[in-house]
């Protein structure tokens, strides 16, 4: 799906929501990601098999 180089990293990744943004709804709270995954402002995502997870914390 991603066309990025380096390529984005998988839904199933743990960095999953570092993918790059394709589509960018931040009027609305919300921007998918170009592996599919809903990212949204309240630091929550939404898989794309339907689960909705949070937002894993980067270590330093």
């Amino acid at each position: 799906m991603c066309r990025h180089s380096p390529t984005c990293p998988d839904v199933d990744n743990a960095d999953c929501c570092t993918a790059h943004t394709v589509s960018d709804h931040s009027e609305q709270g919300w921007c998918r990601l170009c592996n599919g995954i809903i990212l949204f402002d309240d630091g929550r995502y939404l898989h794309p098999d339907g689960h909705v997870e949070a937002v894993p914390r980067r270590s330093a």
